[in-house]
């Protein structure tokens, strides 16, 4: 075991590091948390120490600075930008600006390997891809670790047990390209953990034993986790084992591509809106996002000092349209709230749905954001999915109290109205438990996770957030133009543990080996009753969802030819690490042949 765990929280617009040195424990108290001091660029030749590493990446002009003003205490002479100085500067330049690169990371409808970002880049701009960007901030935070405490081979990061988050929501394919990013960075070992559990064990480290006495038999509580680019629901339920209150994770949401950024891009609009005789038709689509980013700015002012009842925006002009060369307006405060408010957080009916149609102001960046801003929607739909699947009386979920986690949270406007929408589905008060500090909660719950991995804390029950399957093409006469049915094998059952492997039961399969083919795999956070081996003919789009298919060319191996089907049987590992090892193992004759596919959820 490491010297150190290491919570990382690999924010879509902040991103922050805690630890615990193991040293540190006795053996009556697990070692405490602390946050890493980041240093950074904070202006041209200027380095300080914050406690948040800004997730954006700046790529600089060939004269735009010297080398030598972006050094860093651990490098001489720097050709990009990480962190506060990038954001800042990055807003006035935005063509060269690399921000949402986690939002991007959980895009399917893009290369996530190629170099797309900036979007919107200007000409001869070398672009980035979003697992570079995000190498290049954990990079960073590796840098920033190495220096003030790797000083020994054995104590740099890369030999560290990395706790990392993602959103609940991000589907396989994104996890694993989260990975990657950390592969790249030279951290090793690293565990994936969800950000709305991170933030619940940052809630368990704050209150200690004191936590058994807030909670009671039967409690529901909602982690409501709103970040830069995701918004994510998660149900935790205490309930009783032994005479001893435990935890269960009982229900995660859907992928919502909805946050602050979302936010940003409203603001922009009403802002021009405002202050800009054409409105936002009078900015170019590079001004648009810079408009964006400094409303951003702009939000986070106002957010971080309640008392100022305005912040400016400031955008560099770029053509005759905008006179005077450049943009500047300002963000009142009761505009933001009313932008959020009711553009967000509108008070709806329990059974209220997200709209579906397609609306055009969320479209500038390219990220496929959620059709409905209404994030109390969203939560409706949550909550009345999961009463089904849970067997809930009433038609939805009315938990017992609410944890708030993401930097939108800060705002306590929002939090109240969140809470008001909740007691008005139930009828009565919902409770809201103290959070740790937002910008720090999810490096600080992972780590805790770590500890508890070690004996040193109290973990969450759960096992798989989902449950799994594959899709199986069924023996039908060719018809032109209409594909075989498919169906769909349960492999995973919701709650499968770590460490835990089991056969698949059912009729043998053809694998086909020797030659390239893709493999269908869909996931469900409602169908709790379906055990390994259960086979669906059909399905609803709310009960099964497609993943992430795989590619693979499985060898054939000695005697066999190419494009043969094999008969197999399906064996099912979830290993201690999240991953999903799916075997087929032959039933005629030798051989053996591993797909792989990443669940991990953190429990």
């Amino acid at each position: 075991m490491s010297r150190y765990v290491v919570g990382i929280d690999l924010g879509t617009t902040n991103s922050a590091l805690a630890y615990a040195d193991t040293r540190e424990a006795t053996e009556t108290a697990p070692p405490p948390i602390r946050e890493l001091p980041i240093p950074q660029l904070v202006a041209a030749g200027e380095v300080a120490e914050r406690s948040v590493l800004p997730s954006f990446l700046y790529l600089p002009g060939e004269r735009e600075f010297a080398a030598e003003a972006l050094a860093l205490p651990w490098k001489a002479k720097g050709d990009r930008i990480v962190g506060t100085l990038a954001r800042e500067h990055g807003a006035k330049v935005p063509g060269r600006l690399v921000g949402s690169a986690k939002s991007w990371l959980s895009h399917a409808g893009v290369d996530r390997r190629g170099p797309i970002l900036p979007w919107s880049a200007a000409e001869g701009v070398a672009k980035v891809s979003p697992v570079e960007a995000s190498a290049a901030y954990l990079g960073h935070l590796r840098d920033a670790w190495n220096a003030r405490l790797g000083r020994s081979a054995e104590d740099r990061l890369g030999r560290q047990e990395v706790l990392l988050t993602v959103p609940a929501s991000f589907d396989a394919a994104a996890r694993e390209l989260t990975v990657e990013a950390a592969r790249m960075a030279g951290l090793e070992q690293v565990t994936l953990l969800e950000e709305p559990q991170a933030a619940f064990y940052a809630w368990l480290a704050q209150q200690g034993e004191a936590w058994r006495k807030q909670v009671k038999v039967g409690d529901l509580i909602l982690v409501c986790d709103i970040g830069g680019g995701t918004t994510d629901f998660t149900l935790i339920r205490v309930a009783e084992s032994e005479g001893e209150l435990v935890l269960e994770r009982v229900a995660v949401g859907e992928h919502i591509l909805l946050g602050g950024d979302n936010m940003d891009l409203a603001l922009a609009y009403a802002v021009a809106r405002e202050s800009l005789p054409g409105g936002i038709e009078s900015l170019d689509p590079i001004q648009r996002i810079g408009l964006a980013y400094a409303c951003r700015a702009a939000k986070e002012t106002l957010f971080t000092d309640p008392r100022k009842p305005s912040a400016t925006v400031t955008v560099l002009g770029r053509g005759s349209r905008v006179v005077g060369g450049s943009v500047k307006a300002e963000l009142s405060r009761s505009l933001l709230e009313a932008v959020l408010l009711e553009g967000f957080f509108p008070f709806v009916e329990v059974t209220a749905e997200p709209d579906r149609g397609r609306r055009i102001g969320f479209a500038e960046i390219g990220l496929p954001y959620a059709s409905d801003p209404a994030t109390t929607k969203h939560l409706a739909r949550f909550l009345t999915r999961q009463a089904g699947s849970l067997h809930t009386e009433g038609g939805a979920i009315h938990p017992s109290a609410v944890l708030f986690n993401g930097g939108v949270f800060q705002a306590a406007p929002l939090r109240d109205r969140v809470r008001a929408v909740l007691g008005g589905w139930a009828g009565r008060a919902i409770e809201e438990l103290p959070a740790a500090k937002l910008d720090l909660a999810v490096a600080y719950g992972a780590a805790y996770y770590g500890l508890a991995r070690r004996g040193r804390g109290v973990r969450i029950r759960g096992g798989t957030s989902r449950a799994y399957y594959v899709g199986i093409e069924t023996s039908a006469p060719a018809v032109p133009g209409v594909p075989p049915p498919i169906r769909a094998l349960c492999v995973v059952p919701m709650g499968m543990e770590e460490g835990t492997e089991v056969d698949v039961p059912g009729p043998e399969m053809g694998l086909v080996v020797g030659e390239p083919a893709q493999f269908r795999f869909f996931g469900s956070t409602v169908r709790r009753e379906d055990r390994e081996g259960a086979l669906l003919e059909r399905w609803s789009p709310d009960e099964l969802q497609e993943l992430e298919p795989v590619e693979a060319h499985l060898d054939a191996g000695e005697g066999r030819s190419a494009g043969e089907v094999v008969p197999v049987r399906l064996h099912s590992h979830v290993t201690e690490v999240g991953t999903l090892e799916l075997w087929c193992r032959a039933t005629r004759g030798q051989g053996q042949w591993k797909l792989q596919y990443n669940v991990r959820d953190g429990s």
